[in-house]
């Protein structure tokens, strides 16, 4: 819990950080500018925010692993929601205003999740989980979205180390197999979930696993 605490705030401390003009870049997340990115992660807030006050009287059928489901095919943007997104991120005119909603909104989820207790049981999506699980699978959400944050802004500040080693691991454990060693963990995540093709070194290191790649969480 105390690394979902560590990757959001430098996540949202990127976000606070960035230039005007920068929103306006593509971001790593395919058909999406980086203000739309983050009015992502303000709904990502509030979904943080929704779940830790649904609590669940079942037991947890699924951990900070399992949650994710991989899909077939990576996003295109086209998807309803995700175009209601660029809608809405369009509908703010200033970046100011979405880095205020981001700030007001995400430190409200930080808080929550801060006092959360770990043994709760918590609903979402139709899945029981514990509030510490729920909070850990939201490392590699808020890890792969620092990274898509900052893929096309030259020398912004991308997601702590902790955070991308934890993601590794969780993504090595979601494909049942180990990344090579010669991939660094902002590698294996790039190139595991699709957000860049690998090279022909890299895909002859990966060997078998090439085939399985990428993995599309959702």
């Amino acid at each position: 819990m105390d690394l979902f605490s560590r990757s959001w705030t430098a996540l949202r401390t990127t976000v606070s950080q960035l230039a005007d003009e920068d929103f306006a870049q593509p971001s790593g997340c395919r058909g999406w500018l980086v203000r739309d990115l983050v009015c992502h992660l303000v709904i990502d807030a509030q979904d943080v925010l929704i779940t830790l006050v649904t609590p669940a009287h079942t037991e947890p059928t699924r951990d900070a692993v399992t949650y994710w489901e991989v899909a077939e095919t990576p996003p295109t943007g086209d998807d309803p929601l995700d175009a209601l997104t660029v809608r809405l991120a369009a509908a703010y005119e200033e970046p100011w205003l979405l880095k205020f909603h981001l700030d007001d909104v995400g430190s409200a989820a930080g808080r929550a999740a801060e006092l959360a207790d770990p043994g709760l049981r918590v609903s979402t999506r139709d899945v029981v989980l514990t509030a510490s699980d729920y909070l850990s699978a939201y490392v590699i959400e808020w890890t792969l979205h620092h990274l898509d944050l900052v893929a096309h802004l030259p020398g912004v500040a991308g997601p702590p180390a902790e955070g991308l080693s934890r993601s590794r691991e969780m993504l090595e454990k979601i494909a049942g197999a180990t990344f090579p060693a010669s991939f660094s963990d902002k590698d294996a995540l790039l190139v595991g979930t699709g957000r860049r093709a690998p090279t022909t070194g890299e895909k002859a290191d990966l060997g078998g696993l090439a085939d399985e790649l990428p993995l599309v969480l959702g």
